[in-house]
């Protein structure tokens, strides 16, 4: 896929879903005329814009419990309140990873599922299947805009366009507001590391606030280049490399998001997985130099092949290469020394602590 250097909104071109389909969807661009590195530079240390209208958004009206929803994640839907959001999964009955999503606490009978675009249409048909046959579930992909304006001077920029409640918002809380005269989701969440919020908001109004948002000098688009290394920097998952459908919760080191109090599919293989061990594990690794290590690389603990790489690269704020992987328990003890291998590539590193970058603004 050819790197796009144009500046067109994918909320323009919702409708040639069907001819991006092998894409999984609309096609976020790559990176903007500054280049992948200067934009995740001014993402860090400024504002960044990016168009992220290709994710799934899926609405659910009515009784969490009575229609079935309470059962279908591996947290509580019903507990989470108004106002607020919770991460988690959404998982096949092996205990694999169908989807990483969050779900927005509307109102008492109301939510919003936001789920990945290469998987929304396979969420939405097997959360529709674990719902009651009467709940009332409805896709709403094709009517959302979704803007991401992250990065520590997010919060200003917000607040000059949009007004003095931006600034109230908690992380991982959202309000509805009105935004060009429509209503609107703002939520303050993020895939960065840094400040940010998420921006939902009808299609049709999308192109005029992102041309608005960008007027401000602090304020720059970003493509997904740069959201890649921003969110591999502080140790962030992504579908289709570190989570899939052969990958457990528990397996990517994100128990903390499954709540065992909770019924759903799935529930009984990760508490067999928990009871016998695991046979592999997410082990986080620093490359003691600028080499990048890249998705499916080996990894090997002396003359052992212990595991692959899931996700890496070149990281800019710590100068050297950093990646994330699936390795034998045994290899994932901090300190550890590995060795990064492909072909002719081979690469010292050592197992470390996430997150790889700790400069974030993500909380303040």
């Amino acid at each position: 896929m050819e790197l796009l250097r144009e500046t067109p909104l994918i909320g323009r071109h919702r409708e040639q879903k069907a001819l991006l389909a092998p894409f999984g969807g609309w096609n976020m661009p790559i990176q903007y005329e500054g280049g992948i590195l200067a934009e995740h530079r001014w993402c860090r240390e400024k504002a960044a814009l990016f168009d992220i209208c290709h994710m799934g958004e899926f609405l659910y009206r009515g009784d969490i419990v009575e229609g079935g929803l309470e059962d279908v994640f591996t947290f509580s839907v019903a507990s989470i309140q108004e106002g607020r959001s919770r991460y988690g999964f959404l998982l096949n009955e092996h205990g694999g990873v169908i989807d990483d999503l969050i779900v927005f606490r509307l109102a008492k009978d109301e939510v919003m599922i936001v789920v990945n675009a290469a998987t929304a249409d396979n969420d939405f048909g097997v959360i529709r299947s674990r719902l009651k046959e009467s709940a009332n579930f409805s896709d709403i992909s094709a009517a959302t805009g979704k803007l991401d304006p992250q990065g520590p001077l997010s919060r200003d920029v917000m607040t000059d366009l949009l007004g003095r409640n931006i600034p109230s918002i908690p992380y991982f809380r959202f309000i509805t507001t009105d935004i060009l005269g429509s209503k609107a989701i703002v939520s303050r969440t993020g895939y960065t590391g840094e400040l940010g919020y998420e921006i939902f908001l009808p299609v049709e109004k999308t192109v005029e606030l992102w041309d608005k948002l960008l007027k401000d000098p602090r304020m720059k688009p970003a493509g997904l280049g740069a959201r890649d290394l921003l969110r591999l920097e502080v140790g962030y998952s992504l579908y289709g490399n570190d989570l899939d459908e052969t990958i457990t919760p528990l397996e990517a080191g994100l128990e903390g998001f499954v709540n065992f109090d909770s019924e759903f599919i799935g529930k009984d293989a990760l508490l067999r997985q928990r009871s016998t061990g695991l046979k592999r594990s997410k082990v986080s690794f620093r490359v003691g130099s600028r080499r990048s290590p890249r998705h499916y690389y080996e990894i090997w603990s002396g003359d052992r092949k212990v595991g692959i790489t899931t996700s890496g690269g070149f990281a800019p704020m710590l100068g050297c290469g950093i990646g994330l992987g699936m390795v034998s328990p045994d290899a994932a003890a901090m300190g550890t020394e590995l060795t990064i291998r492909h072909e002719n590539v081979s690469m010292p590193a050592t197992v470390c602590e996430l997150p790889f970058y700790r400069g974030g603004s993500v909380r303040k």
